[in-house]
């Protein structure tokens, strides 16, 4: 399945080379208007022979990571690595996960202080990302230089499965869940310029999207994302952000926009006339890459569709495959309504 190979894949910030492939190979067969601009962005764009709008498809490629930065010299504890998070990752997620480091994906595992160890003011507080370190099995310091490096980057080493009522766990659905309703819209065909996106370093600053969008100048610009999904035990209803299996999400305003009145308002009458169903964002906090697309030349019009994503930017997330596909059908309305002339830029 699309969804599991671009999950499995690796690509945090900085480092999204294979991911790139993969999506490089899975567009081969349906276009050969490929390019890799300097930051590593992909684009793809679509041939038409119709004038209209030019529509910029975006989904950003990198996801949440560990940058090791330190291979511990000491005798108690070398051969221990020391890292950064390359995008916003809670460490109270970290302890004891499993890694893979490098593209040799050199198994680790996060570690720290054992709770038996810990004093009891250091019980009631949660451990700083300082506090850890990565263990990959190494013997010393000099055993750890064979296989890894200061400047490897490392993934959670979660892998793709199907659970419960038509949902899916993995890792990197932010923003991998909107590289695949990407690919899937680029495989078909349309009377108007369509230009597919794939950005890098979203998870840093939307820093591909704002390359991307100043050499493609689109018209209507549209963002696929995975979005904050928190509607679980103890969340009130104002706080829940998106739910899942409500469909696919809109937003109102976020930490980068507020939303083009007109493009959203369209959006919500091309659900409502195809029967498709769809849920307000409903929280401030973060942003996806329309948040950097639509300040770009002399701006951007349009807006983003969100799949609701659970435990987002943590080892393993959860997203419905209802959301999912609804959110396909979606975007693919929403192209086909500006194809007719549904809305003016």
């Amino acid at each position: 399945m699309l969804l599991k190979k671009l999950s499995e894949a690796m690509g945090p910030s900085g480092f999204e080379d294979e991911i790139r492939d993969v999506i490089r190979q899975e567009l081969s067969t349906f276009t050969d208007a490929t390019r890799t601009d300097v930051l590593g962005n992909v684009i793809v764009e679509k041939p038409s022979s119709t004038k209209g709008p030019r529509v910029m498809l975006d989904a950003h490629m990198d996801e949440v990571g560990l940058m090791i930065v330190q291979i511990c010299e000491g005798r108690q504890d070398g051969g221990l690595l020391k890292f950064r998070p390359l995008g916003g990752i809670d460490p109270r997620v970290l302890i004891s996960k499993p890694l893979y480091i490098g593209k040799e994906r050199i198994p680790g595992v996060i570690g720290a202080k054992p709770i038996h160890l810990q004093e009891a003011a250091e019980r009631g507080k949660p451990l700083k990302m300082e506090q850890l370190y990565i263990d990959i099995g190494a013997k010393d310091a000099a055993d750890a230089r064979q296989v890894v490096r200061p400047g490897d980057v490392a993934i959670f080493a979660t892998k793709y499965g199907e659970m419960g009522d038509h949902a899916v766990k993995g890792k990197s659905f932010d923003d991998r869940v909107g590289c695949a309703l990407l690919v899937e819209a680029l495989k078909d065909d349309y009377a108007m310029p369509v230009i597919g996106a794939f950005t890098v370093q979203e998870e840093i600053g939307l820093r591909g999207a704002q390359t991307a969008a100043y050499g493609i100048e689109p018209d209507i610009a549209i963002a696929l994302e995975g979005t904050v999904c928190f509607d679980v035990i103890g969340a009130a209803s104002h706080g829940q952000s998106t739910v899942m299996g409500n469909g696919p999400a809109l937003t109102i305003q976020d930490g980068q926009t507020i939303a083009d009145r007109r493009f959203l308002d369209f959006m919500i009458e091309v659900a409502k006339k195809h029967d498709i169903p769809y849920q307000l964002r409903r929280v401030k906090g973060g942003s996806n890459d329309y948040g950097a697309i639509h300040k770009v030349r002399a701006g951007v019009t349009g807006g983003a569709i969100s799949v609701p994503v659970r435990y987002i930017h943590a080892p393993a997330q959860i997203v419905s495959l209802d959301d999912y596909e609804q959110s396909l059908r979606l975007l693919k309305a929403v192209l086909r309504e500006i194809e007719q002339g549904g809305f003016t830029a």
